[in-house]
């Protein structure tokens, strides 16, 4: 076996992809994680971060083993809270997907936690293969869910819409659907695809002049802001760009959105923690409501 704190430490800052949060979360400082995560490296004889001007990324190994050892401790999780319940009071464990936590859950985390002093709270990233596996008491899950999934309810409706920065779209004259075929679409892990928008609205698919693809809705919301170009995104996401300008609708037509069912709240089947879950489900829906009569420019 090896050495435990050493799969503590690793496993912290793959989770928060940071060596400081991650000690942070375990009460360590950053060399310290950097030395457990070394002392883990040796013993499996392989590297689990690239590590260059200051930064650790996690090698590909390093994710498959990541994904591991976070199921491996919410088995140990569930089995402790199955035979000691009380032990687990103000514990609470929210799965989410990455994105959804970078750019709209975290931000707004602060004002549970002030209001709820006790309560300790665990953020882990969300794989939808992952949901059958129990390792949460409350998991916020991206369309479309599997079947079969009990205590599943609907969550947020996402609004769509072309995004880009505002100097791009005066470079670009951006103002109809047409006008995007100037553009570089960005293409990120939304339900809603761009071939699905062009067909909702122009009947054709618009031919663009470059595409850029990538695989979290972070990046792709980055992407646009830094003037890269157009990205079909969510005003979930990318609701503080919208707020702060850094981000503006590409069209004129505010009726060329789509609406979708894109979120959805699921309960551990166990229902360990459930007042816990109770009070953090009322708080994000309060949230989430401050959100729908907000951001719909």
């Amino acid at each position: 076996m090896p050495p435990l704190k050493s799969l503590i430490a690793f496993e912290a800052a793959a989770r928060h992809e940071s060596f400081t949060r991650g000690g942070a979360e375990i009460g360590l400082t950053t060399s310290a994680v950097s030395h457990h995560v070394q002392q883990l490296e040796d013993f499996l004889g392989i590297p689990l971060f690239q590590r260059h001007a200051g930064r650790a990324m996690l090698t590909g190994t390093g994710r498959i083993y990541s994904r591991e050892l976070e199921r491996a401790f919410g088995a140990i999780a569930e089995a402790t809270s199955l035979v000691a319940p009380q032990s687990q009071g103000g514990y609470l464990t929210i799965a989410v997907p990455n994105s959804f936590s970078v750019k709209w859950l975290q931000p707004r985390l602060e004002t549970f936690l002030k209001a709820n002093p006790s309560f300790r709270v665990r953020l882990a990233t969300l794989h939808t293969h992952e949901l059958e596996a129990n390792r949460y008491d409350i998991a916020i899950a991206h369309a479309p869910i599997p079947p079969g999934l009990k205590l599943v309810e609907p969550l947020l409706v996402e609004r769509l819409r072309p995004l880009c920065s505002p100097k791009l779209k005066a470079e670009l004259g951006l103002a109809q659907l047409g006008d995007l075929a100037r553009a570089t679409l960005i293409h990120s892990n939304t339900p809603v695809t761009w071939t699905d928008f062009f067909r909702r609205f122009e009947g054709e698919v618009v031919d663009p002049a470059h595409e850029l693809w990538l695989d979290r809705s972070a990046m792709a919301i980055e992407a646009a802001k830094q003037g890269l170009g157009v990205v079909l995104e969510s005003d979930v996401l990318a609701s503080e760009e919208l707020r702060s300008g850094e981000l503006v609708p590409a069209l004129s037509d505010a009726s060329q959105v789509i609406d979708n069912l894109s979120y959805y709240l699921i309960r551990s089947s166990s229902l360990r923690n459930a007042s816990e879950a109770s009070i953090f489900d009322g708080w994000l829906r309060r949230e989430i409501s401050a959100l729908e009569t907000s951001v719909r420019v």
